[in-house]
């Protein structure tokens, strides 16, 4: 056999069908039917992961044969199948020799030695050979087989951890969007406890009572396609629009007196000359010569009107959207209700950026900064050690937007959205900080704060592009919880 064909040995077994069939029974088992049937985009994820998976394993397997125990035998084999027949037969028992312990091949190779007249047959090299590329294919397949075995049962493992994650997450995140419950399938490696459930579904609730942090969520979610784009070119185009005009039929106020033949308006003064059968003819007159006084009035009207107007071009494809870097004041005066709100709305975000297949960063600043990114493969695990983070220390503002306006320089975080959210009771940034932001912002880069205190520095908010205001009285907040 050529040497090429013999190093190819593993890749042709690899290759045989066995990673097929492996795939198409995972694909039949119930559990995983129903989970796929249950969303279409948890039915797109769960293929996606087994045809990585498959890729995977198929690498895996072909680096069975170079294993120091087939790698040896395979050497060997070669060896042997290029000698010449004199050579063979001379040195064929040393070879045999080494395979004592690491070949099936072993035993069946010492009964085939043993027939000493066999061994001057011109075919028997050529025989052994052949037996021998058998015995040795044979126990390639069947490593192979046990290696895919094992990746196997590891993926099915992972698959049955992430259908039950995702039953258990089913009070808390929306259901029917299929972005979304893909990406979240993705998240889901993570196993959760009840209490970490419990902790999901609280801060779920809260969100939902308090709609109102809902709908910045949402307002936060939308501005991404909102920005003006200073690259579209502006073209004159004519559309219908409702003015204003103003108009004399319109009784909206009387200003004055005038001689008409409107009897609608007619002065009361005027229908006198109908009372008299002498004077009847002199009211006629006055009407048809339309000199019968009446009051004037004038008022405004709305019409439709064709107006001509510069606008962006929108024919260019809707921008991207950049992630969500979510910067949240975990200082001591946040505790409370102020640090529920950071942290339910921090989660809304991660919920947008699921459904709109963007990323979610959160920083917990006060002192020092603790990064979570949200949405990665580990994301469950990364918004539970959030959620279980406790506020403490003091607010320092300036390091944290320092290592934003980093972040946002980079091409990942073109477009990006960064939120903070507060207390803001805090000093104001240097001029140079607000250089540096108003750079970004030129580059299409949003700012955002939600301001979770009556007592935030108005200076310091004065720096963002949108700034929201979330502090309900206490009354308030007990009759949301009703």
């Amino acid at each position: 056999m050529p040497v090429s064909e013999s190093m190819n040995l593993a890749m042709m077994l690899a290759e045989s069908g066995i990673i097929d069939n492996a795939v198409h029974e995972l694909m039949l088992r119930p559990q995983l039917i129903m989970a796929a049937e249950s969303n279409p985009g948890i039915k797109n994820a769960m293929k996606d992961q087994i045809m990585k998976w498959r890729g995977q394993v198929q690498q895996r397997i072909t680096k069975v044969s170079i294993e120091e125990r087939f790698q040896q035998e395979i050497e060997l084999y070669q060896e042997a199948s290029h000698w010449d027949a004199d050579h063979f037969v001379q040195h064929i028992h040393t070879v045999v020799k080494q395979l004592e312990g690491h070949s099936a091949f072993y035993f069946k190779a010492k009964s085939l030695l043993e027939k000493d007249h066999q061994k001057h047959n011109p075919m028997f090299q050529s025989y052994f050979c052949n037996q021998w590329y058998q015995y040795l294919a044979q126990a390639l397949n069947d490593a192979q087989r046990n290696e895919l075995e094992q990746h196997k049962e590891q993926l099915l493992a992972d698959l049955y951890q992430r259908i039950e994650t995702m039953r258990q997450m089913e009070g808390v995140t929306e259901a029917g969007d299929e972005k979304r419950a893909g990406r979240l399938w993705d998240m889901a490696q993570a196993s959760l406890t009840k209490s970490d459930v419990t902790t999901l579904k609280t801060i779920a609730a809260f969100l939902k009572k308090n709609n109102g942090l809902q709908e910045i969520a949402e307002k936060l979610g939308r501005m991404a396609n909102e920005v003006d784009d200073p690259n579209r070119e502006r073209v004159r185009a004519e559309e219908l629009k409702l003015v204003e005009e103003r108009s004399d039929n319109v009784t909206d106020d009387i200003v004055g007196i005038h001689e008409s033949d409107d009897l609608s308006k007619l002065l009361p003064n005027e229908a006198m000359f109908l009372a008299y059968p002498e004077l009847e003819v002199v009211f006629y007159k006055h009407l048809v010569d339309k000199r019968l006084m009446n009051y004037r009035v004038q008022g405004s009207q709305r019409k439709l009107r064709r107006v001509k107007a510069y606008k962006r071009q929108t024919k260019q494809v809707e921008q991207d959207k950049g992630p969500f870097i979510v910067c949240i004041d975990a200082s001591g005066s946040m505790n409370g209700f102020p640090e529920q709100c950071a942290k339910a709305l921090a989660y809304g975000l991660m919920q947008i950026a699921l459904a709109e297949d963007r990323d979610c960063y959160v920083i917990l600043f006060s002192t020092q900064q603790i990064t979570y990114e949200l949405t990665k493969q580990d994301g469950l695990s990364e918004v539970l050690n959030f959620l279980s983070y406790s506020f403490h220390g003091g607010t320092d503002l300036g390091p944290v937007l320092d290592q934003s306006i980093e972040l946002m320089l980079s091409e990942k975080y073109k477009n990006a959205d960064l939120v903070v959210l507060s207390d803001f009771i805090a000093p104001s940034q240097p001029d140079e900080m607000m250089k540096r932001i108003n750079k970004l912002k030129e580059n299409r880069n949003r700012f955002h704060a939600v301001n979770l205190s009556k007592y935030g520095n108005p200076e310091l908010m004065a720096i963002f592009d949108h700034c929201w205001s979330y502090h309900p009285s206490r009354l308030g907040r007990l009759l949301k919880w009703r």
